[in-house]
C-alpha cells in the first residue's frame, strides 16, 4: 500500500446529502472514493490556466456604459415627471401661499383660478404629441393610446 495523506472538506448538509445520494447512484463504496473520483474527474475536464471568462473586460465596460446611459435616461425621465407633479395645482397653490403668508381659502382659490391657463398650456404643450393630437378645431386623444388603454 502507498502512503496517504488526508483530507477534510465540509460540505453543508444540501452538499452531503446530494454526495451521498450519488455515492449510491454510481455504486461507490465510500464518500471519501466518491470526493476522490470527483476531484480527479474535475482535473481532467479543464485545467485552470485555460479557463477564460465569460466576457472580456471591454465588453463589460461596454454593458456597463449601456446600462449608466439607461440609468441616465431613466433618471431624466424621472425629473421630467417630478416636474410635471409639482408644476401642477400643488405646486401653484404652496408659490402663492409663501408669497402670501395668512392668504384664505378665497384668496387661493380665485388665484388657481386666476393662473389656471398658463399652466394648461404647459401641460398641453408637454402632452401634445405624445398622448394628444391638435387640429384646428381642437385636441384629440391619439389613437394608440386610446387603444393601449382599451378606450376605443
Amino acid at each position: 500500500m502507498g502512503d496517504y495523506t488526508h483530507v477534510a472538506t465540509y460540505p453543508d448538509d444540501d452538499q452531503l446529502e446530494r454526495w451521498e445520494e450519488r455515492v449510491d447512484e454510481l455504486g461507490f463504496r465510500s464518500r471519501s472514493e466518491f470526493i476522490e473520483a470527483m476531484v480527479e474527474a474535475g482535473l481532467k475536464k479543464f485545467d485552470a490556466a485555460s479557463v477564460e471568462p465569460d466576457e472580456t473586460n471591454r465588453e463589460l465596460r461596454e454593458q456597463r456604459n449601456d446600462l449608466k446611459t439607461q440609468l441616465d435616461r431613466a433618471r431624466d425621465r424621472i425629473d421630467e415627471l417630478e416636474d410635471a407633479v409639482y408644476h401642477g395645482e400643488r405646486q401653484a397653490i404652496a408659490e402663492y401661499v409663501e408669497s402670501n403668508p395668512g392668504a384664505t381659502y378665497d384668496d387661493i382659490v380665485q388665484h388657481i383660478i386666476d393662473t389656471a391657463a398658463g399652466r394648461v398650456t404647459s401641460h398641453l404643450e408637454d402632452m401634445e404629441g405624445d398622448i394628444l393630437r391638435a387640429d384646428d378645431d381642437g385636441y384629440y386623444l391619439r389613437d394608440e393610446v386610446a387603444d393601449d388603454r382599451g378606450w376605443v
